[in-house]
């Protein structure tokens, strides 16, 4: 799927009617992420871009404060039949489910079922990144059910997969997102925050090392012993794990560099975007622009150069 095909949506109740934002709000959450009940005192302003990609959901939410709840009647109606993922950006905020009350800060990752009733308040408004797995992707990718009860963690502090979640699903969910969030790669760090140490180890290397490809893809040096000692496995074993997914460091590598060249070509009408297919290249991390068309022409069947020229 080419990265064109990913382009995100926005709802905003700013600028409508006071009386009916609510409603709106609910419905365009039921439709587009996660069914809820909305209260709020005052008229509720609230945004959400929402990026759905081919297995998983990730939208971007800010608002002023009110609280949410997922009740028995809600899931009812709205079955999410889903895992929710939300990193706090701005807010503080409280969760409470079954199994009490936590407090979430700037900096928190909570991650917790859909159908299993619970309640989110946020005092003083929020901004926060969110990533929907549906269960039968968590099943495919995990082969295990969802561990028991909320899991509370950090993104903001020295936990790598969570900062690295939180990078990830946060260019994703921009307006000019040049480069759309890799799948597997939400997955993996997804599968490794909510098992902790119990996450298969092979699981926490390949996203580890995906995580590291995804900061240093213009880097034209990137290459399997680079990414192996960033990440503190052998070659061979950083090998192994990427052949037990289907592909290897190096495909890998070439399909991330091409998904963020297509996004600059597409992105050319944007501010001092106007770069050449051979600029692009270069930027991507590509020694040969020849190489780089052929390469490009290959994995989307249509040219750069016309990608380019369509962006204006």
């Amino acid at each position: 799927m080419r990265p064109a095909d990913l382009a995100p949506t926005v709802f905003s109740t700013v600028g409508l009617p006071d009386a009916r934002r609510i409603e709106l709000w609910e419905t365009h959450n039921a439709t587009a992420l996660i069914g809820l009940n909305v209260h709020a005192r005052d008229p509720l302003e609230a945004t959400e871009l929402n990026v759905r990609l081919p297995r998983l959901h990730l939208a971007r939410v800010a608002g002023s404060a009110h609280v949410v709840e997922r009740t028995a009647d809600v899931i009812g109606r709205s079955p999410g039949e889903a895992i929710a993922v939300y990193l706090t950006l701005r807010g503080d905020a409280w969760f409470t489910s079954r199994n009490g009350t936590r407090a979430l800060r700037p900096g928190n990752v909570l991650i917790c079922e859909t159908d299993r009733p619970f309640e989110r308040g946020f005092t003083q408004g929020l901004e926060e990144l969110v990533v929907k797995v549906p269960r039968a992707v968590w099943t495919a990718q995990t082969g295990a059910a969802f561990p028991a009860g909320p899991v509370v963690g950090a993104f903001g502090g020295s936990d790598p997969y969570g900062q690295s979640l939180a990078r990830v699903v946060g260019r994703a969910t921009r307006k000019q997102r040049i480069v759309p969030a890799e799948e597997n790669l939400v997955l993996d760090l997804v599968t490794v925050l909510a098992y902790g140490r119990n996450a298969a180890r092979a699981v926490a290397h390949r996203a580890a090392a995906r995580s590291f490809i995804e900061e240093h893809l213009t880097d034209v040096s990137l290459g399997v012993e680079q990414v192996a000692a960033a990440i503190g496995i052998s070659e061979r074993q950083l090998s192994r794990v990427f052949a037990a997914d289907g592909t290897s460091v190096p495909r890998y590598i070439l399909s991330r560099r091409l998904s963020l060249a297509y996004g600059m070509l597409a992105d050319q009408a944007g501010p001092g975007r106007a770069h050449t297919v051979a600029e692009v290249a270069a930027r991507c991390g590509f020694t040969s622009a020849a190489y780089f068309s052929h390469a490009f022409r290959a994995h989307f069947g249509q040219r750069a150069g016309d990608v380019r020229r369509d962006s204006f």
